[in-house]
């Protein structure tokens, strides 16, 4: 059966937040403590990925996917103790991300 829908009548997501509109309205600054996350060159496109691609942590996770691949195909003969040592510290790290990530369900 053919789905019908009245005129303006599709899906809508509208994020509805007044505190945000309030700090907007005061210029972004409100309270002792404000946080900066730093510098963007362009803050539009950069809200726009974080909305429609994926948050710093998805990001951050795609890329330590892949270097987690990258990582098992070279050969560590050549690399110094420390170099050696910065890689078992990424798989590490890498590793208790998936403890919280199993841990969560």
């Amino acid at each position: 059966m053919p789905r019908f829908r009245l005129p303006l009548s599709g899906d809508v997501t509208q994020a509805i937040n007044p505190w945000q509109w309030f700090v907007r309205s005061v210029g972004g600054q409100f309270g002792i403590v404000n946080i900066n996350l730093g510098r963007s060159s362009d803050p539009t496109l950069e809200a726009q990925i974080l909305d429609e691609v994926g948050s710093y942590g998805k990001q951050l996770g795609r890329i330590g996917d892949v270097l987690a691949i990258l990582l098992d195909k070279i050969d560590e003969t050549g690399l110094d103790a420390g170099q050696r040592q910065a890689i078992v510290d990424f798989r590490q790290q890498l590793g208790e991300i998936e403890k919280l990530k199993a841990a969560r369900g």
